[in-house]
């Protein structure tokens, strides 16, 4: 008690210095991070911009307009063009053995081999010249100027090619495409796949540059430029891919379009200040990234750039799949791959600016800044966050001095409650000692209760509550016991063990096991003239005189059916003689038979079939299990038994090969098998 009211006089000083503290020091973290976010948004706003303005310029100067022009005419010149037989084979081997296999590997899916070639004359002949002889090398196909084919198009290839290249270099485009106002792609700068290809019809007919082709041209301006979401882009091995379009051509006319390909890297130098966090003041784990809205991010994660041995284990910490992870730190990039379902990203989607307190993808709690963001074309969210442990370490230091301060007052106090507390909790430690006794299994322990007070209440509980469980301990035990002996009554002791496991799908294959397959004939009509009740009884004769049977003979019983029995021999034990032991037990089967008949004055028979070689023994049935026996032995037993349609015993071959010399045995027909005839015999 006295160290209770010490702390609690110092917890409450503590906690208003230390809430007073934390406010202010949480209020300045969340100015500077909006600060970051603003700042950084506003830049990626105007990069994106930027690169807009300078596709639509770039769309309808003279020099586009020339290109598209003579790209469009070489490519309709091209059309008239047909490849031999050898030089489809030739690009055909290209997908084949080049592309479609990286574009496997890259992206782990399958892809058919003829789904990527050009269904027109241009473009396989385009990709034969200019793409395939490259074999997926795109900075050799880049630097060729001309093919030396004498082609309309391979001389405005010459004509133009420098003029596109000094495009890409200026602004590190990943590609630039020209397209017709058909939507065929009349040139790509680095000779890609897409090189010849119609995105409104051919194999990328679904992309997002396709949709952006579409809006571009139908705008009819050339004002206008259209930009898309990343996408996985086939052509580029599946790695995501940002599309600017824009349509080429002048005020009065529009001769296709002109495509750049974004590089994520201007995204992601615009949020990360080309990877300057902590100078930019987000510390040690601050950052700033875009998100879609399918929650998947569209930039760099800091985490990956400074730390990717500890990625896999820090997201998948927070939810994010483990092959994810893996595959992000494979290919080292986030863009469409690491999902972000945070609270933050909804409010940002919904059109909301603010912060708040939230648990990263990462796993680490945070505090974060997000808004949406302004691009034309996009819908994308931004969200700044860092830490709560970094951005409130100064609180950590005010509260350690204060813990400190307080420790000298407590010390005193805490030595003398140590004291007290002996004397209090003497008893229940007693107490806490014999429960760990009932938790080990000793159900007889009793505890002292001779005081009168509250203790003394609560250890005369706890031995009623130790004589209950003892004797619900006893009645639990019993009905395992019977449990278990019902269990064997119905499936072996091997199988019923691994039903008690918790196996759902039990089954075991079995080789060298003799079958018998027996059936009662003219059981049906001796039964209709018992009532059901006498039916039943003579039945259960005779199937526990089978079952004795099969107990005399080293035979496993399976199943029993109403006219049938199905028993087995070397099947839970190898027996090296289990098929004498089948046969003597079939002969056996038909001396009861015998007997009951002269009992009951019945005309019973026994058809029976004998079959030996691999079975597959299980439980069947999920709601109601039974055991059962199946396999080739189980089919042909079966089969044998039915070879003349008259009682008798009847073996296989393969039983007929193993049985003693002497035994009297006589052919009794041929049964169809998967491997021929086999003639069937019969038991005298």
């Amino acid at each position: 008690m006295l160290l209770g009211v010490s702390l609690v006089s110092s917890i409450i000083v503590g906690v208003i210095g230390f809430m007073s503290g934390r406010e202010s020091l949480k209020a300045a973290a969340i100015d500077q991070l909006t600060t970051i976010r603003e700042l950084r948004t506003g830049e990626l706003e105007r990069v994106m911009e930027g690169v807009q303005t300078g596709v639509a310029l770039d769309s309808r100067n003279l020099s586009a307009q020339t290109a598209s022009k003579a790209f469009n005419a070489g490519w309709a010149e091209l059309q008239d063009v047909e490849l031999t037989a050898e030089e489809e084979a030739e690009l055909q081997e290209f997908y084949d053995e080049g592309f479609i296999p990286r574009l496997e590997e890259a992206t782990g899916e399958d892809f058919a081999s003829g789904g990527f070639v050009p269904d027109s004359s241009a473009g396989r002949y385009l990709q034969l010249h200019y793409t395939a002889p490259f074999d997926g090398d795109y900075d050799a196909a880049h630097a060729v100027m001309d093919a030396g084919d004498g082609s309309a198009w391979s001389a405005a290839r010459a004509r133009f090619h420098d003029y596109f290249q000094r495009i890409v270099a200026a602004s590190d485009y990943e590609d630039v495409l020209l397209l017709d106002t058909s939507g065929n792609v009349v040139y790509s700068a680095y000779g890609g796949v897409d090189l010849g290809t119609n995105v409104l019809d051919g194999p990328y007919e679904n992309s997002l540059l396709a949709g952006a082709y579409r809006d571009a041209i139908a705008s009819n301006t050339v004002n206008t430029a259209i930009t898309t979401d990343y996408e996985r882009y086939q052509p580029s091995l599946g790695v995501p891919s940002l599309w600017i379009v824009s349509p080429v051509g002048n005020d009065t006319t529009i001769t296709g379009a002109l495509a750049y390909q974004i590089p994520m890297s201007i995204v992601n130098d615009a949020l990360t200040g080309d990877e300057r966090w902590k100078e930019q003041g987000l510390g040690d784990t601050g950052e700033i990234f875009v998100v879609g809205r399918d929650r998947l991010m569209r930039s760099i994660s800091r985490m990956l750039v400074e730390h990717p041995d500890d990625y896999v284990t820090a997201v998948t910490s927070n939810g994010t799949p483990p092959n994810v992870a893996e595959r992000i730190v494979e290919v080292g990039g986030t863009v469409l791959l690491q999902p972000i379902d945070s609270i933050s990203v909804e409010r940002a989607l919904e059109g909301a600016t603010g912060t708040n307190e939230s648990i990263g993808y990462t796993g680490t709690d945070g505090i974060t800044a997000y808004t949406p963001v302004e691009i034309d074309g996009v819908d994308w969210v931004a969200v700044a966050r860092i830490d709560t442990s970094e951005a409130f370490a100064p609180v950590d230091v005010f509260t350690r001095n204060l813990v400190i301060s307080t420790l000298a007052i407590l010390l005193a106090v805490s030595l003398l409650s140590m004291v007290l507390a002996q004397v209090f909790t003497r008893p229940v430690r007693r107490l806490s000692d014999a429960v760990r006794r009932v938790a080990g299994g000793d159900l007889s322990v009793q505890v002292p209760a001779g005081s009168r007070d509250e203790f003394g209440d609560l250890g005369n509980a706890f031995n009623d509550m130790s004589s209950s469980l003892r004797i619900k301990q006893e009645l639990i035990d019993e009905q395992r016991d019977e449990n278990e002996r019902l269990l064997h009554t119905l499936m072996p002791e091997t199988v019923a063990k691994r039903y008690r496991d918790g196996e759902e799908t039990i089954a075991e294959v079995h080789q060298d096991v003799s079958v018998i397959f027996a059936e009662l004939v003219g059981f049906d009509d001796y039964a209709a003239t018992l009532d059901d009740e006498e039916e039943l009884a003579q039945l259960n004769t005779l199937m526990r005189s089978f079952d004795e049977a099969a107990e005399r003979a080293g035979v496993e019983k399976v199943r029993t059916l109403r006219n049938g029995y199905l028993a087995s021999s070397g099947l839970i034990v190898p027996r090296v003689d289990n098929v004498r032991r089948a046969v003597d037990f079939a002969v056996e089967l038909r001396s009861v038979i015998s007997r009951f008949n002269a009992q009951h004055e019945a005309s019973l028979e026994l058809r029976a079939g004998v079959s030996s070689g691999s079975v597959t023994s299980g439980l069947v049935g999920r709601t109601s299990l039974a055991y059962d026996l199946w396999g080739d032995a189980v089919n042909l037993a079966y089969r044998v038994r039915g070879v003349t349609g008259s009682p008798g015993i009847y073996v296989s071959q393969a039983v007929k090969d193993r049985m003693l010399e002497g035994a009297r045995i006589v052919s009794a027909g041929t049964i169809e098998t998967a491997s021929g005839d086999e003639t069937v015999w019969r038991v005298e």
